[in-house]
């Protein structure tokens, strides 16, 4: 059986007892429905992770006691930005979800001219906290302890404007009509910047302004994809060409 793993944002220290968030409480108790002795693993997003122990649960709180630490090695080598426009639905928090399965290093949510969602003040601090919710849930899920940040919602031209700086990075946009696909590109030296359009895609204005601030254009073979299905499919790729698959 596989040790249940949880997110817990504060320190962490062997041979002390910790208390899990309410939310994570609530999964071991309710949902897995673990008992005192029960083995967990623990992670806080800084890299390690922690072996422990439950030593008192209720419905409501748990405290474990942790064991011991380890740095185990399960980030990739690939460090990839995703900048994906907000999509409808559930297709973000799929695309989010299987982002960081996929190794994704960080999530830069963009609403662009044909994005069909639209969030402000309020409304966008729920969703970004949702998104990294769903962040943190993958990261449990798949074994990573280094959690991605989703960076707050920015327009696609105010933030392709502060892509300046000093650490060099390659930028990527998707076209079927690109003169190079991604397996002709050299391997990536520094981090990559994906940029994703939303579901009617981006728009040949968008495309041309992405490439005056350093993103190339590539092809990815020559139908069209979906957002979530681009995203995705190039970040394998990535992982697959460059990266540790």
């Amino acid at each position: 059986m596989t040790i249940p793993r949880f997110y817990c944002p504060h320190d962490l220290t062997p041979d002390a007892e910790t208390e899990l968030t309410l939310q994570a409480a609530h999964h071991a108790a309710r949902v897995l429905r673990l008992r005192e002795g029960d083995a967990v693993n623990l992670f806080n997003g800084n890299g390690a992770e922690f072996a422990a122990q439950i030593s008192q649960i209720s419905k409501q709180r748990v405290v474990v006691t942790v064991l011991n630490k380890t740095i185990p090695l399960r980030e990739s080598s690939l460090s990839v930005t995703l900048a994906q426009a907000i999509s409808a639905g559930e297709k973000m928090d799929f695309t989010l979800q299987k982002a960081v399965e996929l190794g994704i290093s960080a999530i830069q949510p963009l609403s662009s001219t044909r994005s069909v969602v639209r969030l402000k003040d309020e409304r966008a601090e729920k969703k970004l906290q949702h998104w990294q919710n769903v962040v943190i849930a993958a990261c449990e899920q798949c074994g990573r302890n280094v959690v991605p940040t989703v960076a707050a919602i920015s327009d696609l031209s105010t933030w392709l404007a502060g892509q300046g700086g000093e650490t060099p990075r390659i930028g990527l946009i998707l076209s079927p009509e690109a003169k190079h696909s991604l397996r002709e590109l050299p391997k990536p030296q520094g981090p990559v910047t994906l940029l994703i359009g939303p579901e009617g895609g981006l728009t040949g204005a968008e495309i041309n302004m992405a490439e005056s601030y350093g993103f190339s254009a590539v092809r990815l073979g020559p139908r069209i994809l979906r957002t979530e299905t681009a995203a995705l499919a190039t970040l394998a790729a990535m992982q697959a060409l460059w990266g540790d698959f």
